[in-house]
């Protein structure tokens, strides 16, 4: 029996981040590890803080009867208070657990809280770039992804915004620090959105959520993220601890909504009943026990602004622009055009670097051709020795 139509096409267009990965890996087999500079991927290299591991053994060592069974689908109680005080601090707004709920990583989080938020045909806005997994997570529940493009220095274009939303707009989806370009949106931006949002729910009887897709909040470089909570009732915060705790692999994360958004508790009741259908059934039980012990714990961000600070330094000398990171590890490069051409093409010159040993993830990958992201939670070492590979890439192209 064939598989289903959607699945066969999505595989043809699947993720071109985890494509270039596994060119990444069959180089490094014919090259040797260290030939290869495989900028692919945002996988955070650091360990996690030693807190992290003194906690890991104190819990996993426990034989606490309930420990590792079920919970309420919506996370441990005790665990769910934990993380909304530490949401408090962060949005500006007094949560408790009643407005929080335990969620299997951020990827997880967005796919319950559209489960709960969208029917068939509902528009979902986002700005371009963004990241390329939120076509098929709107798409599982029957949405429609708006894609509109952002401003030139990749703040989001509010009028844009503005003359899009619908009756058929369920939420505007947003990601600060954002994912490929570093950009953290300024709180003027923030306070403006909501303006729009509130005038066109008063307008038209329909008021869209604000989802802020935040698992970078604490990978920041000398600035604070504005709070979306206290800038708008209709609001939800999804986040992880993938890239704050290096735990990608671990799939743990939480879903935090604004306690004065409207019928509150159909919304909450909505996401535990999601996480429970989507197959989820809970978060993992000894990560939501360790994360709550946690919340005033992070990686070391200074190792992250060194190594953008030495893959700026080598760009500028190969001569390739890039859009300045204020937070993540991500740098978004402008592929400089070719012969006649008015701009570079992305594909052609991810390519052209691959003939260096050099990976990127082109832009149209992001909804934005052009450009190309290199991802630096990579040693700072290998970043610097790709400096010469990158000048010889940059003259020859």
């Amino acid at each position: 029996m064939p598989i289903a139509a959607k699945i066969r096409d999505a595989l043809e267009t699947s993720s071109m981040i985890r494509k270039m990965f596994e060119e990444g890996n069959a180089l490094k087999k014919i090259h040797g590890d260290d030939k290869v500079f495989d900028f692919s991927i945002g996988n955070p290299d650091l360990e996690p803080p030693p807190a992290f591991h003194d906690v890991f053994l104190r819990l996993a060592g426990e034989d606490k009867p309930g420990s590792h069974g079920y919970m309420p689908n919506g996370g441990f109680p005790e665990v769910r208070e934990a993380l909304a005080e530490k949401s408090s601090r962060e949005q500006g707004v007094k949560l408790d657990a009643s407005c929080l709920i335990m969620a299997v990583g951020a990827a997880g989080g967005l796919n319950t809280v559209f489960k709960t938020i969208l029917n068939p045909g509902d528009e979902v806005i986002v700005s371009r770039p963004f990241f390329m997994e939120y076509r098929p997570y709107t798409a599982n529940y029957g949405g429609v992804l708006v894609e509109l493009d952002s401003l030139p220095d990749f703040n989001l274009d509010l009028e844009a915004i503005k003359v899009r939303l619908s009756p058929k707009t369920a939420a505007v989806l947003i990601n600060s620090p954002h994912n490929p370009t570093g950009r953290v949106y300024p709180a003027e931006t923030i306070k403006s959105l909501a303006g729009i949002l509130e005038a066109h729910g008063k307008a038209s009887g329909r008021y869209p959520y604000l989802v802020s897709d935040e698992p970078y909040r604490e990978i920041v470089y000398g600035l604070e993220v504005p709070p979306v909570l206290s800038a708008y009732p209709e609001s939800i915060v999804v986040s992880s601890y993938s890239k704050s705790l290096s735990l990608p692999g671990e799939r743990i994360g939480y879903v935090a909504v604004n306690p004065n958004i409207r019928d509150k508790d159909a919304v909450m009741n909505g996401l535990i009943y999601a996480t429970r259908v989507l197959g989820y059934v809970n978060a993992p039980a000894l990560m939501q026990r360790i994360v709550a012990e946690l919340t005033k714990e992070r990686v070391d961000v200074g190792i992250y602004e060194r190594r953008r600070d030495a893959f700026k330094e080598l760009l500028d000398a190969a001569g390739l622009g890039y859009a300045e990171p204020e937070g993540a590890f991500y740098l978004f490069c402008k592929v400089p055009a070719k012969g006649h051409e008015s701009a570079g093409d992305d594909r052609a010159f991810a390519e052209h670097l691959k003939k260096y040993l050099i990976l990127g993830v082109p832009g149209s990958s992001f909804g934005t051709p052009g450009w190309l992201r290199f991802a630096y939670c990579v040693d700072e070492k290998r970043i610097r020795a790709s400096g010469p590979a990158f000048k010889k890439a940059m003259e020859e192209w």
